[in-house]
This record gives structure tokens, sequence and C-alpha cells, in this order.
């Protein structure tokens, strides 16, 4: 399977809550980092248990996925409880497993008046 459809197939399970496929993607030594909480997680079993300890009801949308080689960022709308965070994940991938991910996370905001004028609205996208 190509390293986008195994991105794909993340994120999926994601959504699904399957959680053995969905981190089936990561090496077994894997790093996960949330630069704005200074958080490192090192290790598929750590990774694992940190997802699955939160309480939040989840949503996952992917917006697309990008890249090539060692290197491939998936941009996502996560949905907790209802409320919508964007998500842009850097994943590198080493021998088809992804060896260290980091993932950004931002809260929507309303758009400046004084742009209005200059502005379109983002179109939905496919996958």
């Amino acid at each position: 399977m190509d390293i986008r459809a195994r991105i794909q197939e993340h994120w999926d399970a994601s959504e699904r809550g399957d959680v053995d496929t969905e981190h089936a993607i990561y090496a077994e030594d894997a790093i996960l980092d949330y630069p704005q909480s200074g958080e490192r997680f090192r290790g598929r079993t750590r990774i694992q248990a940190q997802r699955g300890g939160h309480p939040a009801e989840r949503h996952f949308t992917v917006r697309r996925i990008l890249g090539a080689g060692e290197v491939w960022v998936s941009e996502c709308v996560i949905t907790y409880d209802g409320a919508p965070t964007f998500s842009l994940s850097v994943m590198e991938i080493a021998d088809g497993l992804v060896t260290h991910e980091t993932q950004y996370f931002a809260d929507p905001f309303d758009a400046a008046p004084a742009r209005a004028a200059l502005a379109e609205p983002i179109p939905a996208r496919d996958q």
C-alpha cells in the first residue's frame, strides 16, 4: 500500500475509533510532538495510550494529504465535542512507518471585517 493510502487509512481508523489500525502506521519507537503544549510522547504504546484516554467525542475530517518520500502533511479538522479545531500533522516516514509526527492545532476565528473586500470563502475541499 502506498504511503498516502496508509495515512488516509490512519485517519479513517481514527474516525471509526479503530485504535489498532489507527496506530499501526507508527514505528515501535515513534515520537509524537505537540509543540503548543510542549508534550512529547515516545513509543507507539504511549502514543496510543494518550489518545485512548481522551474524554471528548472526536471526529476527523481530512481536507488533504500532501507529501513525497519521507515527509507527509495532513490537513484535518478534528471536532472535539462538536467544536472544530484545525490540525496540521507532519509525519516523517522511514520503511513505511511514521517515525516522528508533529501535530499543530488551531481554533477557528472570525474574519476581520477590514479584509472583507479582499477575501473570498475557501471552497469545501474533497479529499
